[in-house]
């Protein structure tokens, strides 16, 4: 714990800079995009994919990963994102997260960002790895979220999205306190799903298939 207060502290003083835009601006690339995604991790809820084309010339300062940032902040951030740049948001459902499995599914959500945005890009950052037969030029930045700012723009505009969708799915499948949770498999989650047993929204992994089968074991 420790530890990860230590990363966290540290990651703080990394602020995302806009110097593979300005880069690439002087190669004479226009629409530089940042994707980034939301969800991977969590055990229900879909995936959210964020494309941004920040506004270069007319900076936004606090940008930062949206995992470093208060709730309320990282709204605030992703309001005036909105606002003043070209965006999409790229979702895959929890059906076809089971169908296609992680890997395709978050494939998917990238690339449904990208035919979403009303610009057409020619250039994609994207955070961590590269998108495979994607016929646009890209550059993958490991922990893009911390160096680049198209990238953190966009992360922040997907969690700030997802985040509302959680929030409005608890209302709907109530016992699993997805407003606090966002999906991710806490111990609290954990308890709700030992107890209430998984519901539609929930992903077919291995943890959730467990925690399935001893449910209906103890309802036995």
């Amino acid at each position: 714990m420790q530890k990860q207060r230590k990363l966290k502290k540290n990651s703080r003083l990394k602020i995302p800079k806009i110097n593979h835009e300005q880069y690439l601006l002087g190669l004479g690339f226009k629409n530089i995009v940042g994707v980034d995604e939301v969800g991977r991790g969590s055990w229900a809820g879909p995936l959210v994919v964020a494309a941004v084309q920040l506004p270069i010339k007319n900076r936004l300062y606090h940008l930062r990963d949206s995992k470093l940032l208060t709730a309320q902040k990282r709204l605030k951030l992703a309001r005036k994102i909105r606002k003043t740049s070209s965006f999409a948001i790229g979702q895959v459902e929890v059906f076809e997260i089971n169908k296609l499995g992680l890997g395709q599914a978050l494939q998917l959500a990238f690339r449904r960002a990208i035919s979403n945005l009303k610009i057409k890009p020619d250039f994609i950052l994207v955070d961590g790895f590269r998108l495979p037969d994607l016929k646009i030029s890209q550059k993958a930045i490991i922990a893009g979220d911390l160096k680049c700012a198209s990238i953190a723009a966009a992360s922040i505009v997907a969690k700030s999205y997802r985040d509302s969708l959680m929030e409005k799915l608890s209302r709907k499948y109530v016992g699993y306190y997805l407003e606090k949770n966002k999906g991710y498999g806490t111990h609290q989650h954990q308890k709700a799903l030992a107890v209430n047993g998984p519901c539609e929204i929930h992903r077919n992994y291995r943890p959730i298939r467990k925690l399935k089968f001893e449910y209906r074991n103890s309802k036995s």
